[in-house]
């Protein structure tokens, strides 16, 4: 009895996590945002208008910071703030939910909030991997643990996500994200 119970929690904590996906990220401000520069533009997220820097350090640096502030706003639950940081032509692709676009993610997240009053996410330490994209911008790779509470006890799991960065007059924007392990 007590392992089909707890295989229906797992079956339950697999279809919320689904859902807090769709509605997520990887990853994915307008006007909230604090710029790297210490800004806000608006309706972008600045780096100090800096090309993609070449020192591996430093670009480690740069994603590393739009992840914290790209998550930040996740954890404060300020869906405008999260969006900001997703490019409007978004692709996001969920190993359980399929392709979404920008506007099936926002209302997966305001979803996910709405019914998850204390879900946050932070990443996994010693998870985070940044590659440079030519031309364009980085690669992140890393995982994440994602918790809230159900029926009064903690329900946390940890997912795989690939973020791409694009870097544009500025501006950087994830215009790809793929979620999976779920």
């Amino acid at each position: 009895m007590k392992r089909q119970a707890m295989c229906v929690d797992q079956r339950r904590w697999k279809a919320a996590r689904a859902t807090a996906w769709v509605a997520v990220l990887a990853i994915s401000c307008a006007g909230c945002a604090p710029a790297l520069a210490g800004e806000s533009t608006g309706s972008s997220v600045t780096a100090a208008a800096v090309a993609v820097p070449t020192d591996p350090a430093a670009l480690r640096a740069l994603v590393l910071d739009l992840d914290r502030r790209m998550f930040d706003a996740y954890n404060s639950h300020d869906v405008n703030a999260l969006m900001a940081f997703f490019d409007p032509g978004l692709e996001f692709f969920h190993d359980t939910g399929g392709l979404l676009d920008f506007d099936q993610v926002k209302a997966g997240f305001t979803n996910v909030f709405a019914g998850n009053k204390d879900i946050r996410r932070e990443l996994v330490p010693g998870s985070l991997e940044v590659y440079p994209i030519k031309d364009y911008g980085a690669i992140q790779l890393g995982e994440h643990r994602f918790c809230h509470t159900e029926n009064g006890q903690p329900d946390c799991g940890t997912f795989k996500f690939v973020q791409i960065w694009h870097y544009n007059n500025g501006d950087w924007k994830v215009t790809r994200e793929v979620s999976y392990g779920h």
